[in-house]
């Protein structure tokens, strides 16, 4: 019998109420797990309601409806001595370095404010915890007395990764953690994080819109538009038989390191804009960018099924 996941998503949805009477629904239904110990990449353009689905997830959002499932728990029902351990259990590292991290404190208490908080170390032993933390991310014990603005973009994230390991957390959700870092950097905070993974049986959710570095880091890939899951499959079978077509375009803008495979390859250019989330296309969200829509994708919404052994997808086609 496998394992049961670590954490499962059912129908989350994440609504924001609008002035008018106007509802954005930045998260509409989502459904997938995550096993123990793997990477669960979750991609999309800008806007697609990644970043939205994590923190709801984390419950820095309350949902709109949906569960989520975290070690067999339903989290909107966990109070008291419970949600404390939830929040020690999942913890996230944040897009921007430079905004999530206080300027009036130093590094290392910002790294110790979640070990005060759950009472995890006190006295030499909270500074021991504090200096461990450096190290396992790279930096120097000496950087603990140091502000963040002393410090460049790759090095502040690395600080928020400490930060987010201190409380020896199960599950991480980093959300986009490398899209405002420079291209040189952000190999190095990628394998870091698989570092980290192996030394710390750490379980993530990499929330990202580079398709390329998540194909890198990740075990299976769930792919996002518009607020919906479209598809869903192990990395390695998403990449060589993508079956969605927003995900077929995805796949066809990553370059191959091979000019001569590169230039029989053809590029799947999607024409117009995406929809606004608050005013989206009816049935399938794709369909008006999609070269393979049907009639019927007007009039209903596709289901998302299990069209192979691990392999889901939202569309007519199929």
């Amino acid at each position: 019998m496998s394992e049961a996941p670590i954490l499962k998503i059912n129908n989350l949805k994440k609504h924001f109420q609008l002035s008018g009477n106007r509802v954005l629904k930045a998260v509409d239904g989502l459904n997938f797990e995550i096993k123990r110990g793997e990477t669960f990449g979750l991609v999309g353009e800008s806007g697609c309601g990644k970043s939205t689905a994590g923190r709801t997830i984390m419950r820095l959002y309350e949902p709109t409806d949906g569960e989520v499932i975290f070690g067999g728990r339903d989290v909107r029902k966990l109070r008291g001595a419970e949600r404390q351990k939830f929040t020690s259990d999942m913890q996230m590292v944040f897009q921007d370095p430079y905004a999530s991290l206080n300027p009036r404190m130093t590094v290392g208490k910002i790294i110790a404010e979640g070990i005060d908080i759950h009472g995890l170390y006190r006295g030499n032993k909270r500074t021991e915890r504090v200096h461990q933390l450096l190290d396992a991310v790279g930096l120097n014990e000496e950087h603990a007395n140091r502000f963040p603005h002393e410090f460049s973009g790759g090095q502040r994230q690395r600080i928020g990764i400490a930060r987010a390991l201190a409380i020896e957390p199960k599950f991480i959700i980093a959300d986009e953690p490398i899209s405002a870092l420079d291209v040189s950097v952000q190999a190095q905070v990628v394998n870091l994080f698989k570092k980290l993974q192996r030394e710390h049986d750490l379980t993530y959710l990499f929330i990202a819109h580079d398709l390329a570095m998540v194909k890198h880091i990740s075990d299976r890939i769930g792919v996002m538009y518009l607020g919906k899951l479209v598809e869903v499959a192990d990395s390695e079978k998403l990449n060589a038989k993508p079956l969605h077509p927003y995900t077929q375009s995805l796949l066809s803008a990553i370059p191959i390191p091979d000019p001569e495979v590169q230039k029989t390859r053809e590029r799947i250019i999607l024409q117009g804009e995406i929809p606004s989330p608050l005013n989206p296309p009816s049935g399938c969200p794709f369909r008006t960018r999609c070269p393979s829509a049907m009639d019927k994708c007007a009039q209903s919404m596709p289901a998302y099924k299990e069209v192979e052994q691990g392999h889901f997808v939202a569309c007519h086609l199929y």
